[in-house]
């Protein structure tokens, strides 16, 4: 029977706190897990949820999955705890050590992220920040994975802002040697640095690609990915990049160019007709709900490894 590893890095505060081959085995947990193949009881154990953003899929997928494990989950809100209040992060985290076996954390600043875990004891999960989204794209590799068995030869083109979901991709396709294009407007090009860093990670340095032409992206490829155009917290600048981004979707059209056995992937929520077509979405392409799914049994596998 597959158990889980005990991974290398204490915390998952990015998609290169793991290996290849510790990033190959949470999708060979998270597979077996989807396939009830795998029945790993964490008792007692309890994951604490800070959620400065609003969440449908995370929350959801990290407090079924530790119940799965058979923990619990605390979901510390802060309109309701003292962290709304202006406590120092080193307080909190402190506190939190000694009551809580692991911490998932959704928030803004990356450096939030990091000072969390710099003061707490247990580990601590990025369940999402401006700078990276990893265990968004766990699912997403595991859900790649599921089409085309492996990452052999597959292109993924992510089509859109250059945000956090674009910057763990690229680092993930660094990771495991997927070709990723991102085609985005002038200006919303992914974060420099980590641009910078996925290319001293692959192999090939010609298998990333950031473009500002959306057709030659898109040409041959296996995966079409796409996200809303302005993320929480730039609901300010929406009606600007509603402008910038026009051209930037996902229809049936665009989809044509791609591989004929392309799929369609989508983190959500989505904004039809935006980023992308309801066409698009409930198209026989569509692996988007799948792959929210997979957030679950993804977050299960990792939850397994760091608690082990």
């Amino acid at each position: 029977m597959l158990n889980p590893i005990k991974l290398s890095s204490k915390n998952f505060l990015s998609s290169l706190n793991t290996s290849y081959d510790e990033f190959l085995h949470i999708l060979e947990l998270a597979k077996s897990f989807k396939n009830k193949d795998l029945n790993i009881k964490l008792k007692e154990k309890v994951l604490g949820l800070i959620f400065d953003k609003a969440s449908t899929r995370t929350r959801v997928s990290f407090q079924v999955a530790m119940s799965r494990l058979g923990g619990t989950t605390v979901d510390l809100n802060p309109t309701t705890s003292q962290i709304g209040r202006g406590e120092p992060i080193r307080d909190t985290a402190r506190v939190l050590s000694r009551y809580c076996d692991i911490i998932a954390i959704r928030t803004f600043n990356q450096s939030d992220l990091e000072e969390y875990a710099k003061w707490s004891t247990k580990p601590v999960i990025n369940a999402l920040t401006d700078l990276e989204h990893p265990c968004q794209a766990l699912a997403d590799f595991m859900t790649i994975r599921e089409e085309f068995i492996d990452f052999k030869n597959v292109v993924l083109t992510f089509i859109g802002d250059g945000n956090n979901v674009a910057n763990s991709l690229i680092l993930c396709g660094a990771l495991l040697g997927v070709e990723v294009r991102i085609a985005c407007p002038k200006g919303y090009e992914p974060n420099y640095l980590v641009v910078n860093k996925a290319k001293e990670i692959y192999k090939d340095k010609n298998l990333l690609k950031i473009t500002n032409d959306i057709f030659s992206a898109v040409e041959g490829a296996n995966v079409l990915y796409t996200d809303v155009w302005s993320s929480m917290g730039e609901e300010n600048q929406k009606e600007e990049k509603d402008k910038d981004f026009l051209g930037f979707s996902i229809d049936s059209n665009l989809v044509q160019n791609a591989d004929k056995d392309a799929i369609i992937l989508h983190c959500l929520p989505a904004y039809r007709g935006k980023e992308i077509t309801n066409e698009v979405i409930e198209s026989k392409k569509s692996r988007i709900f799948e792959q929210a799914e997979n957030r679950m049994h993804a977050q299960q596998a990792l939850l397994s490894c760091l608690l082990s």
